[in-house]
């Protein structure tokens, strides 16, 4: 008799589009608004306060004081201004912790328009069609939204399983929900697949040890050389891009230092977010199905421990000391910013711990200069960026230098020289042995 795993707890969120009528944008753009000055009035109360009179207490009553003098405020309703007083809390605890800054005050321009729900019984949903289903907003009624992932929801929702809240997310393609849900799992059985070294590069998105590599076909650079910042649209939305570009930078040469923008240049600009946002989600997408792919086929993935935020930093320099290839090294970093190497790695880790695969980090100096098959680096050997000759007389090992980083990753993780970030501290390198060749591999 086959007995029962135990289940693991896992708790997600699905982003879907919602179908609003110009009426309902209306108001929740309002309630959103509402939110984000609710926000900077708490903001506002809070560091003028001294410290002993500071409380949750006296803050709800506050916002309770706030929301029956002004009128409108109360178009948010109770419990999402309820969510606000907590988020701050929160973002005051996190700080507290040393995992963020302080919070501070939401500018209208900068700051996400968002709306939170945080009780999910008062969603209702309902599927009504293969594509659409709907969904009970406070204060604005039934929405559609795009079905696109089965939910907990009707016979199939219980205590383990169901949506805890939503959130409502605004971006350049309109008002999106954001659910929040609470599933219990069967705990998976150890992945039966191989072990793979990958190698995040430029011109070539990912390279495996194995040589199945990932390409999505678009060039990261342009026939003259420079980087193509716009790689994931086609070429008519491309000449609209630029197009549109030229239009804001002809309307904004007439605005005046501090004047406001113009109605035309702010729809310009929305314009150019709708398109830079398509650009995204193409490559979120080719993001989903290509580390879904390789979750299903390896047990452990192998990848290096990268810091991104010094590899994207600019080369300008200072005025005494000037920086050197200054508009190269600023195309290296829009391309590198735009393959997004850290959300690529985030996918893996959880879609694995879903498969019961592991993810695998290993220090990542040295992995495109060695040569995989001598073990040696030799200076020379990375002359071309998409080519590696190994420069040992001994050797003479050639390949695509994508590939020959892979076999060296995962070379690092069969001999132990891996990297274990613990839950409070900085990564740390646990060194096994010496470096050896991999030419038995």
């Amino acid at each position: 008799m086959a007995t029962e795993r135990a289940g693991e707890r896992r708790q997600f969120g699905h982003r879907a589009r919602l179908a609003l009528t110009p009426a309902q944008v209306r108001v929740i753009d309002a309630q959103a608004h509402a939110a984000r000055t609710l926000w900077n009035l708490l903001h506002d109360w809070w560091t003028m306060l001294p410290k002993d009179k500071r409380s949750l207490v006296a803050a709800d009553a506050a916002i309770r004081q706030a929301r029956r003098d002004v009128d409108w405020l109360a178009v948010l309703p109770a419990q999402a201004a309820q969510a606000v007083l907590k988020t701050y809390f929160q973002a005051w605890r996190n700080c507290w912790d040393s995992r963020a800054g302080a919070p501070g005050f939401k500018s209208r321009i900068r700051c996400v328009m968002s709306v939170d729900i945080p009780q999910g019984r008062d969603l209702n949903i309902v599927r009504v069609h293969r594509r659409w289903g709907m969904v009970t907003i406070p204060k604005v009624g039934r929405v559609r939204f795009r079905w696109t992932k089965d939910l907990p929801v009707g016979k199939r929702a219980d205590k383990e399983n169901r949506i805890t809240g939503a959130r409502l997310v605004k971006d350049a393609l309109g008002w999106h929900i954001a659910f929040r849900v609470q599933t219990l799992e069967p705990t998976p059985e150890p992945h039966q697949g191989t072990e793979v070294g990958i190698d995040a590069g430029v011109n070539l998105p990912l390279a495996l040890s194995d040589g199945n590599h990932f390409d999505h076909g678009r060039p990261a650079r342009l026939r003259d050389g420079t980087a193509d910042r716009d790689k994931w649209l086609n070429h008519q939305e491309k000449a609209t891009l630029l197009r549109l570009e030229q239009r804001a930078a002809h309307r904004k040469s007439f605005r005046k230092p501090g004047e406001r923008s113009s109605n035309r240049l702010r729809r310009t600009h929305d314009q150019i977010r709708q398109l830079r946002a398509t650009a995204t989600r193409r490559a979120v997408d080719w993001q989903h199905k290509t580390t879904t792919e390789i979750a299903d086929q390896y047990g452990t993935v192998v990848a290096e421990q990268l810091t991104i935020t010094n590899m994207v930093k600019s080369a300008r320099g200072t005025v005494a000391e000037p920086g050197k290839n200054v508009a190269q090294k600023a195309g290296l970093n829009r391309s590198i910013s735009q393959e997004a190497w850290g959300r690529t790695v985030t996918m893996l880790t959880y879609k694995l711990a879903q498969r019961g695969g592991t993810l695998v980090k290993v220090p990542a100096p040295g992995t495109s200069l060695r040569c995989s098959a001598c073990g040696f680096t030799t200076p020379g050997s990375r002359e071309d960026q998409a080519t590696f000759v190994c420069k040992n007389t001994d050797c003479g090992f050639e390949a695509n230098a994508d590939w020959n980083a892979a076999r060296n990753v995962l070379h690092l993780y069969r001999i132990g020289h891996v990297v274990a970030v613990p839950a409070a501290g900085r990564a740390v390198v646990r060194r096994a042995r010496r470096v050896k060749p991999a030419a038995a591999r």
